[in-house]
Order: structure tokens, then sequence, then C-alpha cells
């Protein structure tokens, strides 16, 4: 059951990989119906790090990571729109990943509790 979670969640922060230059916004850049879902808790010349809080009900439009670092501080229900499709799964509180290579998703929390990331991406 653990290793089915993993995977699925590996596959949702992965979306697919992206050559060139790319017109989609950033994490940071990206919000939903226009308003931000992540705020820059420390950035320096090597990392940028930040806070990504979705009460239910509200997502991340679709945007591109660059190679990052993630955690999971709080938990929740999401619909995730990538290049595998789209789908439904459940994020536990505490789930780490990492990416080495830049992905494209769009994510909603609809589940009923706020999830929070924090996420590291490396510059």
């Amino acid at each position: 059951m653990k290793q089915g979670i993993i995977l699925v969640l590996v596959l949702m922060t992965m979306g697919c990989k992206q050559g060139g230059a790319s017109k989609l916004p950033d994490p940071f850049q990206a919000g939903w119906d226009g308003e931000k879902v992540c705020e820059v808790l420390e950035e320096n010349e090597k990392i940028r790090v930040l806070k990504c809080t979705f009460s239910p009900g509200v997502g991340h439009e679709k945007h591109e990571h660059q190679p990052h670092f993630g955690y999971t501080l709080s938990g929740g229900k999401f619909k995730m729109t990538d290049s595998e499709g789209v789908r439904e799964l459940d994020v536990p509180t505490g789930y780490s990943f990492i990416k080495d290579f830049v992905s494209v998703h769009e994510a909603q929390n609809i589940g009923d509790s706020t999830a929070v990331f924090l996420i590291i991406e490396y510059k």
C-alpha cells in the first residue's frame, strides 16, 4: 500500500519533461483564480524555498517546476492533471519527493482539509 502511494505521488510531481524555454509560470507565479498559493520563505543564489497552501477547493494552475525537493507538511486529497492524464490521489502528511528534471502539472485540493507543501527548488 505504502509503495503504491509513493508511486502515485512520484507520478503526481513528475509531470512531463520539458525542453527549452517554457511559457508556463513557475510555482510561485502560478496561482488559483488569480490568487497566489505559494509564498517565498527563503531565496538565495542556490535555492528558493516555497510554502504552498491549498484550502479545500483551491488548486494550482498548470505550472512548471525546476528540479526540486518537496515535503508534505499537511496532506490532503487532490485531483492531478499532468502528462499521465487526470486522476485523484491522497497525499499523506510527511511524504517527501525529489525531482532532478523539469516537470509540469496542475492540481486541485478536492478534500476537506487544508494541504501544505514545502518546495525547495535548485537554481
